[in-house]
């Protein structure tokens, strides 16, 4: 590919969900695509199809963030074909998967994170932004209640965005920004699918709670919003949905 004048963003975890959607509403907005994907090739193919759709261009590229290697190889492939980014946003997340250690949230919620960060810095060029995506459960952990099943996860984004947060002088330094996007639960995502099975009945609850929940599209919305405001200081948070009632085990 040849360098164009326009916006190119890396969207980490693009192959489902808020990460699909984040790409399809980038391309809209007239930005060019790095989708990085860990496992899910085919829906991130076509996902990359939408992007050329909307007349952008897509370049795919799997890698498992928490493998050193894999991010580098991530950077280099992006570097042979852009020579740079403007947006890097932080979408990927996990920690409640069956078949991974009790470690593997702290090494993908903070270490992958820091590490997508280190690997890409050099191709973030001035007045270029981070976008940390989160969620308020994780946001808020320590300050208010969770569920449990989903602590390991909290604590360890909470983790990854004081972590980030701690870099905000660096990022000054190159005229970068880092912007934060917290969600409540999004419907239809993986994550409250997966709490379901360990709290039945809790995403009915928190939709009566507050009235109802932001929806992939919503929150996407917003995240790209975020991304392409200039006009938002470094270090921002930008909340979708209700942060007034918290969510806890008791509902």
């Amino acid at each position: 590919m040849t360098e164009s004048s326009s916006p190119v963003a890396l969207v980490t975890g693009a192959s489902r969900g808020i990460g699909a959607a984040l790409a399809r509403y980038f391309a809209q907005r007239g930005v060019d695509l790095v989708l990085n994907y860990r496992s899910k090739g085919s829906r991130a193919e076509a996902v990359a199809a939408q992007v050329r759709e909307y007349g952008r261009r897509a370049l795919l590229v799997q890698a498992d963030l928490t493998i050193a290697a894999e991010r580098e190889a991530m950077a280099a492939q992006i570097a042979a074909t852009y020579r740079r980014l403007d947006l890097l946003v932080l979408n990927a997340s996990g920690g409640l998967e069956k078949d991974k250690p009790a470690s593997y949230a702290m090494q993908l919620n903070r270490d992958a994170q820091l590490g997508t960060v280190d690997a890409c810095f050099a191709l973030l060029r001035p007045g270029g932004r981070i976008v940390f995506v989160t969620s308020h459960m994780a946001h808020f952990y320590g300050v208010q209640p969770v569920l449990d099943a989903y602590a390991p996860v909290a604590s360890s984004k909470r983790a990854g965005e004081d972590a980030l947060r701690a870099r905000i002088p660096t990022f000054a330094e190159r005229s970068l920004s880092l912007i934060v996007v917290s969600g409540d639960v999004i419907e239809g995502t993986i994550t409250p699918k997966l709490l379901e099975r360990e709290v039945p009945g809790m995403v009915a609850a928190r939709r009566n709670q507050v009235g109802s929940l932001p929806t992939v599209e919503t929150f996407a919305h917003a995240i790209v919003d975020a991304a392409l405001d200039s006009d938002l200081p470094s270090g921002h948070t930008v909340f979708v949905g209700s942060t007034e009632i918290p969510l806890s085990d008791g509902f």
